[in-house]
């Protein structure tokens, strides 16, 4: 018997043993590792793996609370040992990755900052001050996560989409990404753009809305550059709502407004 086909049996209990215990924590080795991750793209598509939603729900049933240093959380869950790891960068300042949680070669978090369990964070990225990456959230490689900029995180439901970052993208300052949307690579995400599942997406350049996916988050495509701005009401012209726009797809004006300083990696 396999790891999935060993969560998915487990899934079904409500009391476990310690050969139990056993399984969930290769499972979280695997998760640590990299080995296993909640969502992979799959022939250009992203498919999510509801068996690796299931196995961090178990942790959590599985758990008790105890007392950590100084916090209180289930014992499934502890903080992860990063020593063990070469070619990362833990700032010392309050930050936390937690148990289950995969982080690259070559990743840089600064303080205070945190990674919820089930995320997958690819080599090259950098975590800035007072960003959150979610539960499950999967993050390509070379992303610059700016300041108090968030990553919404979903355990339920099982079949929902993690927040989605692919390669190479900027996303800035004070950035809210939330509810399974998709950011396409090496696009830019503007300081204090806010994108939820259900948020209409406006391209200029192309003059029309972005396609909502049937019952998924909407995508914002490769090479965008997203600004906060806003649209009328239909049912009143004379105010206006939050509306995210693509103002241009980027260029090498873009690049050399967001090029990354390899010293400091």
């Amino acid at each position: 018997m396999n790891l999935k086909e060993k969560i998915i049996k487990l899934w079904e209990k409500d009391k476990f043993s310690n050969t139990d215990r056993k399984i969930f924590e290769e499972f979280k080795h695997d998760l640590n590792k990299g080995k296993i991750r909640a969502a992979e793209k799959k022939n250009g598509n992203w498919i999510v793996n509801t068996w690796v939603k299931k196995g961090i729900l178990i942790g959590f049933k599985m758990g008790k609370i105890v007392k950590m240093d100084s916090f209180l959380d289930k014992d499934t869950f502890p903080v992860q040992n990063l020593s063990t790891k070469i070619n990362i960068r833990l700032v010392p300042g309050g930050s936390s990755v937690r148990d289950g949680v995969f982080i690259g070669k070559n990743v840089v978090m600064m303080p205070p900052m945190y990674v919820n369990v089930g995320a997958y964070v690819d080599e090259g990225t950098m975590i800035d001050s007072h960003a959150l990456v979610g539960s499950c959230a999967q993050v390509g490689k070379n992303v610059h996560l700016s300041a108090a900029s968030q990553l919404g995180g979903v355990l339920e439901p099982i079949g929902a989409n993690p927040v989605i970052i692919e390669d190479d993208v900027f996303i800035g300052g004070n950035c809210g990404i939330y509810e399974g949307v998709i950011v396409q690579s090496k696009a830019i995400i503007a300081p204090g753009v806010i994108i939820t599942a259900g948020t209409p997406v406006y391209d200029a350049v192309n003059k029309c809305f972005l396609p909502m996916r049937d019952k998924k988050a909407v995508e914002i495509p490769k090479r965008a550059v997203v600004v906060s701005g806003s649209r009328p009401l239909k049912s009143n012209p004379d105010f206006s709502v939050y509306c995210p726009i693509i103002i241009k797809y980027r260029d090498e004006k873009s690049e050399i407004s967001i090029t990354l300083e390899e010293a400091l990696r």
